[in-house]
């Protein structure tokens, strides 16, 4: 978990890079940010805000 968005930003988009799988940045608390691949995150407990693809970069979810 990380507090400042742009270092869970640069997290997602390293571990979709490394892992060449597209992950999801979410949010968990008012200010925690997490990365977890797309396939392992269940959509109903947290808030969406990234995936990060690693052959098409980065988008919103919303």
């Amino acid at each position: 978990m990380s507090h400042e968005l742009s270092l869970a930003q640069s997290h997602a988009w390293n571990l979709a890079r490394t892992l060449m799988t597209p992950v999801i940045l979410f949010k968990v608390n008012d200010n925690e940010y997490g990365v977890l691949p797309a396939e392992d995150l269940d959509g109903d407990e947290v808030e969406a805000i990234a995936e990060y693809c690693p052959y098409t970069g980065g988008r919103p979810v919303h």
